[in-house]
């Protein structure tokens, strides 16, 4: 089916089909057209909007059938197979054995990939559970009271990962400040990481070094240690005007000006074929899911820099450049850049 027919067809069940990335569009002829009109057969309409208990109740049976058909111990391996390397070949051969894409779907009149997103919404282990009530915020005050940045602790008494404690205590415990950094604020990040790089290295010299070694010795420190698993929110704490992510981005500024020297890397025609070449690697990698993409292997894009620079990067390229970018899909939004914003950057270039 050619893209215009395909675009007739899906605009009776997706009124706005029109302004959807053509790449999407030919999967979605592929992968949900049928269905569709197998739901209009049954007088079901195509749903957008919340998924209804109903729709919830049947996506869970789906993954219930799917796992006992393949032998497959886990929803989280079946949907999030990239976490789980030794068995991610065998476990996609069998998704493609027995029509993953169609037995998820099954009965669900909604494109497949929102179903797909719903479905990992709620299998996944570590995420969210849901808005914080005023009970729980008063609770996580009066647990931080007695552990502190306890994290892991804190989570498990509320049944909440550790990651959703700590962000939701970032956010009530306090205002933060936004806009630009001032000179005392950066001063007080930078100590701050500094604090906690030495404390980690002398803990790690502690355990492989001899006691022979001078205190306060210099070290060379690998590029991973300067950004990788730092504790975030105690370096909020001691920075004490901003959330822990602001700290975690205004980190990687500061580490890419002294990897490069302070020398722009990231200017003129030089940011324009990086982001042509980051949006070419992502559409490359053919993943659903930001969670499944490895940053570390796009960092020579820009040369020298970090991951987590280049998610930043990635951000404000999608911020900037989808519109209603809340409202798509990761695939969809590499499809956006790919089919509209690649052209304009290629042709400005």
């Amino acid at each position: 089916m050619d893209l215009e027919a395909a675009k007739q067809e899906l605009e009776e069940f997706i009124p706005h089909v029109r302004n959807i990335a053509e790449c999407s569009i030919r999967k979605m002829a592929g992968k949900d057209l049928a269905r569709f009109k197998q739901f209009k057969e049954q007088g079901l309409t195509v749903r957008f909007g919340k998924f209804s208990r109903k729709e919830n109740d049947q996506l869970r049976k789906n993954i219930e059938d799917f796992l006992s058909i393949t032998g497959i111990d886990s929803a989280e391996k079946l949907l999030f197979t990239s976490r789980y390397p030794e068995e991610q070949k065998h476990i996609n051969s069998l998704k493609a054995k027995h029509h993953f894409c169609d037995k998820l779907s099954e009965g669900i009149p909604r494109p497949w990939r929102l179903v797909y997103y719903r479905a990992k919404k709620i299998f996944d282990t570590n995420n969210y559970k849901g808005r914080y009530t005023k009970a729980e915020k008063e609770q996580l005050k009066k647990y931080h009271a007695l552990y502190g940045n306890n994290w892991k602790k804190i989570s498990e008494l509320m049944s909440r990962s550790n990651l959703s404690v700590a962000m939701k205590y970032s956010q009530i415990k306090s205002a933060f400040n936004y806009g630009p950094w001032s000179k005392e604020e950066t001063q007080k990040l930078t100590h701050a990481v500094e604090e906690v790089i030495r404390k980690r290295v002398g803990m790690e010299d502690a355990s492989s070094h001899s006691s022979s070694q001078k205190p306060g010795a210099d070290h060379l420190i690998d590029q991973e240690t300067l950004y990788q698993k730092l504790p975030w929110t105690e370096i909020e704490t001691k920075v004490g005007t901003r959330h822990w992510r602001q700290c975690q981005e205004r980190w990687m500024v500061i580490l890419r000006n002294k990897m490069t020297k302070g020398q722009p890397s990231y200017r003129g025609t030089q940011a324009m074929q990086a982001k042509i070449n980051l949006i070419k690697r992502l559409h490359e990698m053919q993943v659903e899911d930001y969670s499944e993409v490895k940053w570390e292997e796009l960092t020579d894009i820009i040369g020298n820099v970090t991951a987590g620079y280049m998610q930043a990067k990635f951000y404000r390229l999608k911020v900037t450049s989808v519109p209603f970018w809340q409202k798509k899909t990761f695939s969809e939004i590499i499809d956006y850049l790919y089919e509209k914003k690649l052209p304009e950057l290629e042709e400005t270039l």
